[in-house]
């Protein structure tokens, strides 16, 4: 019965990894990552309302006068 040579695995197994590790590196490059993101300056706008003029009171139907 013939003897299995394994004298070639380890360079099979080390140029195994070694494609694949450069196919790995190849597809992450080809990756677009954005960078840091930064804080846009926004402006406050102002905006006049009706009940921004006058005063307005807010009445609760608990405070109402009991029938």
């Amino acid at each position: 019965m013939p003897q299995l040579d394994t004298s070639t695995w380890f360079v099979t197994i080390l140029s195994t990894i070694l494609t694949l590790f450069i196919i790995i590196q190849l597809k992450i490059s080809s990756h677009y990552y954005y960078s840091t993101p930064e804080p846009k300056t926004t402006k406050m706008i102002e905006s006049l309302t009706p009940w921004e003029l006058k005063w307005t009171k807010i009445c609760s139907p608990l405070s109402l006068p009991q029938r």
